[in-house]
């Protein structure tokens, strides 16, 4: 399994789609240390914004549908994968 390896898994605007349940089902049971956010951008923005051109400002909605599956709060969702961003990439905080 890809954590037990030490990986970390990103989730993007899929796991918003009303056909993604296994997905946000795998979104409640991962790990907070170890979940990642990202958009796919241009393509597969999630809802509310489908069909339309993908861009960042829309990972808010990839972070609000974690937070419901893992029932947290979003800021919990925010701040935990801005400290993962950091470690993966060696950023500064």
């Amino acid at each position: 399994m890809l954590l037990a390896l030490g990986l970390c898994l990103s989730l993007s605007g899929i796991v918003t789609f009303k056909s993604a349940q296994e997905l946000r089902e795998v979104a409640r049971v991962v790990p907070l240390d170890r979940v990642l956010i990202e958009t796919d951008c241009p393509l597969l923005a999630p809802v509310p914004y489908r069909g339309k051109r993908n861009e960042p400002a829309y990972v808010v909605q990839v972070a609000k549908t974690i937070a419901e599956a893992k029932g947290i709060p979003l800021a919990e969702v925010a701040e935990a994968t801005r400290q993962n961003t950091e470690r993966l990439f060696r950023l500064a905080s």
